[in-house]
């Protein structure tokens, strides 16, 4: 640097000026260029982290894929989920009645039935209320949800009776079956292609063939319409 700056001619008080001057530079286009990437590696390996954490998870989750395949088929293949929609009602009501005689409960009243579906199954609801002692409505409830029984306990509001003897209870009893899907047969799709057409469909073929018919006609030319002659002088 101080060669440089000695072919370069100037005075000490010149040289300390260009010395400063690029110290200043220096530090100016470090402030401007440099210090604000300081943080950029921190910044690189928290996204790191957070990637491979992410990563973890999803290949735990994509692992457990046969596992839950197993248990979709287990649930399939149950004897309950696979009721016909015809007496899915009348087995709802014939299983309550038989955990209700089995466990000693006494039911009250009941609300009509409702069902809400979705792609895979049908939920029947109903809401029971019942009186029983403490043991007799655990005894009901446990063998509602126990075995391949698909009856589920969605809501449950407890209070005592009047005389505070016995237990009141109105519970939300959700039942799923599985819904079969909906296929096509064959057959019904060669009979719907094999179907006489409509009388639109008739009536627009025959004017479309009729106009066809007069467009390939040849044209009669008249009398009146025939070319005359074109004489020619000599």
């Amino acid at each position: 640097m101080s060669g440089y700056l000695d072919r370069l001619n100037l005075r000490p008080m010149e040289k300390r000026l260009v010395v400063v001057v690029a110290a200043v530079l220096f530090l100016v286009l470090n402030a401007v260029f440099v210090f604000p990437h300081f943080s950029d590696w921190g910044q690189v390996k928290f996204r790191m982290s957070k990637a491979e954490t992410k990563l973890r998870l999803y290949k735990s989750t994509t692992n457990q894929i046969p596992v839950y395949q197993k248990m979709i088929t287990a649930v399939q293949s149950e004897e309950n989920s696979t009721v016909p929609p015809e007496e899915q009602s009348v087995q709802f009501q014939r299983i309550i009645l038989d955990h209700q005689i089995q466990s000693g409960v006494t039911i009250k009243g009941t609300s009509k039935q409702s069902t809400r579906t979705n792609q895979f199954f049908l939920e029947v609801m109903e809401t029971v209320s019942v009186q029983a002692k403490e043991e007799q409505l655990v005894d009901f409830l446990y063998n509602l949800g126990s075995g391949s029984s698909l009856i589920r306990v969605r809501d449950l509001t407890l209070r005592p009776d009047a005389p505070r003897q016995n237990l009141e209870a109105n519970i939300k009893l959700v039942a799923s079956y599985q819904k079969k899907p909906t296929t096509r047969s064959p057959q019904s799709a060669g009979a719907a292609s094999s179907a006489p057409p409509s009388d639109a469909e008739a009536a627009s073929t025959a004017a479309a063939k009729k106009t066809s018919e007069k467009r390939a006609a040849p044209r009669k030319v008249g009398p009146d319409l025939a070319p005359t002659p074109v004489s020619k002088k000599p």
